[in-house]
């Protein structure tokens, strides 16, 4: 398997510094712009990524280059990614990761267009992945089994026995100290992700099916078919109770208090959490809606909607307006039975942090390796000069002689 997601006209976001200026007395500001003029192939406008998934074993990738200008998504990639359907999608702010009925989860590098492989520990099928920040990912299978990642080394730090079915749905709080998981045997359980282990377990009268924090970690939602439980995190007791006419297949919040519900059916309906009140509906496709992400861009508040018919479509929803028709900003056709959806979103802001600190690093540097540095970062194909390792080993040994030595005297 080619290591390059496939696609005709993508190439690497991030690609190394052209040239490093001199090290001259320069403010911030222009020191900044100085480099962000030197860097290849980075677009300092946020992109919209659709990422869908589908029964054929193939993940679609849909590019919207500048969602403050047109909506039309544009074909970007397509991956042969696994060897049995999709079920699951997650992103965070560099990596896309998706499971299956592989019992795998295949992990992407989506600033440097690549496969970055697999991750093997499950056995049956994966059902659910939660990215947390930049340092974590959750995993959670038909064995029962909560995995912790490390996303730096892509490590599994933990493996929970979480429940005795499978987990069904996960959740992390927005502070990374607790997660919660459901699963098969009935259960709605309290993770210390601190410690690993279970911090409360509380019996259901039916298997859920999603669990969902909200934006603040005050409240979460705890879905069994067509019934929906709102919590509260102090008293970790229900608050309120919605029942929809089918069951539901995915819930997204909009706001901390306004969710969006789809299910066995082509309509999306809005609830206020609060009140517990219906606000409003629309068609969103022909056939029932089989997922949904929402996100924020380019002042945009938008509900991306999947659907069995192949559809992909986005949705501006009007928070002041929230009982009013949402406006549709643009659909694609994959031709495909879509599983699972997930938006990655570029972000401008960490790139240019990350030139910043290049060029301190550049500028803070003796003369002469800055030089050596330039010349590495201006040629394709020159690797950078290998440590000298054995010099920095025997520079180690001698030091430990040394120790040695002063302890007999």
């Amino acid at each position: 398997m080619s290591n390059k997601l496939s696609t005709e006209s993508v190439t690497a976001i991030g690609q190394s510094v052209t040239s490093f200026p001199a090290p001259t007395k320069r403010s911030k500001t222009q020191v900044l712009s100085h480099l962000l003029l030197n860097v290849e192939g980075r677009d300092m406008e946020a992109e919209v990524l659709l990422i869908a998934g589908c029964y054929e074993q193939i993940i679609f990738g849909y590019r919207v280059k500048r969602p403050e200008q047109s909506w039309n998504p544009e074909p970007d990639f397509t991956h042969h990614a696994h060897t049995a359907s999709l079920t699951i999608v997650a992103v965070n702010d560099q990596y896309v990761a998706t499971g299956s009925k592989d019992e795998t989860i295949q992990l992407y590098n989506m600033k440097k267009k690549t496969d970055q492989g697999s991750l093997l520990y499950h056995t049956g099928t994966v059902t659910c992945l939660e990215f947390y920040g930049t340092t974590h990912l959750l995993s959670g299978a038909e064995d029962g089994i909560i995995c912790v990642w490390d996303t730096k080394k892509w490590e599994c730090l933990k493996s929970i026995p979480a429940h005795k079915g499978q987990v069904s749905s996960l959740s992390v709080h927005p502070s990374g100290k607790l997660a919660l998981s459901v699963g098969t045997d009935k259960t709605l359980r309290t993770w210390n992700l601190i410690e690993g282990k279970p911090a409360f377990i509380k019996n259901i009268k039916q298997n859920a099916q999603i669990v969902q924090w909200s934006p603040s970690g005050n409240s979460y939602i705890v879905v069994s078919n067509n019934h929906l439980d709102i919590y509260t995190l102090k008293t970790a007791s229900i608050n309120g109770t919605i029942m929809c006419k089918k069951r539901i297949s995915s819930l997204k919040f909009v706001t901390e208090s306004i969710i969006a519900i789809a299910g066995d059916e082509e309509h999306v309906r809005l609830y206020d959490i609060n009140s517990k009140k219906y606000l409003s509906e629309f068609k969103a496709h022909d056939v029932r809606v089989k997922t949904m992400h929402f996100f924020q861009v380019a002042q945009s508040n938008v509900l991306a909607t999947a659907s069995s018919d192949g559809y992909i479509k986005l949705w501006q929803i009007d928070i002041e307006k929230v009982q009013s028709q949402p406006l549709l900003l643009s659909e694609i056709n994959t031709s495909a039975r879509l599983t699972c959806l997930a938006v990655w979103l570029s972000n401008p802001e960490s790139i240019g942090e990350e030139v910043e600190e290049q060029e301190y690093a550049a500028i803070s540097m003796p003369r002469k390796e800055m030089e050596n540095k330039i010349q590495v970062a201006a040629l394709d194909g020159v690797e950078y000069p290998k440590k000298r390792g054995r010099e920095f080993w025997n520079k180690r040994k001698l030091a430990a002689s040394r120790k040695v030595k002063r302890k007999k005297n």
